[in-house]
């Protein structure tokens, strides 16, 4: 992580990724580009359904493959970029037919490595297999939940999921959040863990750097009235009032509390919930 002098408020507590010593190309590959409108908490209505959203720097997005669907085709990795629109590093990837596509970048890969995409690759960083292949207690990162559907877990900066199980056509997978969950054996995952873990390290040191990413102000509910928020009224400052935490809409949240909608259609995937609060906390 860098650090900065305290030249100013904003700069004492300021710490970031050290991107010079990881990044080595700063345009993105012009063919894999393009402009896009981002959704900024909003539907297709125009209402606001994630709140905190707004403003922010304008992005160009670049297109990267979750499908990974060129099977063995070598391709090597030329250089390695920041995407703004993801925490996770993104790599160019040039496969030996000539194509040239944007891939998220594993841990500790760098430029020039090889990777492949093959059910006779073998077990090193990069590489992706199908589930039934990998070994139980490997690290798998961009995990599909469907064969051939792309991947959809682990993608963020420093997860990665590992391989519990194979049992009845199905790989048990321990999640980041520490859930266990039931995937198709045939789905196809990544070798490795994502780069960047140092991104839940930082701290932006002022208001504006959230706001040039697009992160508007949160209010706390006891700041607010109490026709704005459960927890909101008394005189001067109060606690909740109740015995378990709320949403502005009545919802419980937070502290320990288990918030998952308990008919959700993945429900049957799931082995073994998520640890929450003080228990995910102490391990």
């Amino acid at each position: 992580m860098k650090t900065y002098r305290p030249t100013s408020p904003a700069k004492r507590h300021q710490t970031t990724v050290t991107y010079r010593n990881v990044l080595t190309k700063g345009t993105p590959e012009k063919s894999l580009t393009k402009g896009f409108k981002r959704s900024v908490g909003r539907n297709n209505q125009g209402r606001i359904t994630t709140r905190h959203k707004g403003g922010g720097h304008k992005r160009l997005y670049r297109e990267i493959d979750f499908m990974y669907n060129k099977h063995d085709i070598p391709a090597k990795i030329t250089s390695i970029e920041y995407d703004p629109n993801r925490n996770a590093f993104i790599s160019l990837a040039c496969y030996a037919d000539g194509e040239k596509r944007y891939v998220i970048v594993p841990k500790s890969m760098k430029v020039g490595d090889i990777f492949i995409v093959s059910e006779k690759a073998p077990l090193t960083i990069g590489n992706r297999l199908p589930l039934r292949i990998i070994p139980i207690g490997t690290f798998v990162y961009n995990i599909e939940i469907k064969p051939g559907n792309g991947g959809k877990l682990a993608r963020s900066a420093g997860t990665f999921g590992q391989v519990v199980a194979n049992d009845l056509g199905y790989t048990n997978i321990k999640m980041p959040s520490t859930e266990v969950r039931k995937v198709q054996e045939n789905a196809w995952a990544s070798i490795g863990e994502v780069s960047n873990s140092e991104y839940k390290l930082q701290n932006f040191g002022k208001a504006g750097r959230s706001r040039w990413k697009g992160i508007r102000p949160t209010v706390r509910g006891t700041a607010m009235n109490p026709v704005d928020h459960p927890h909101g009224g008394g005189e001067g400052r109060q606690g909740r009032g109740l015995r378990r935490a709320k949403s502005m809409w009545g919802k419980p949240t937070g502290k320990g509390q288990k918030t998952r909608t308990p008919k959700k259609y993945s429900n049957m995937w799931i082995v073994s919930r998520r640890r929450v609060g003080k228990t995910k906390n102490n391990k």
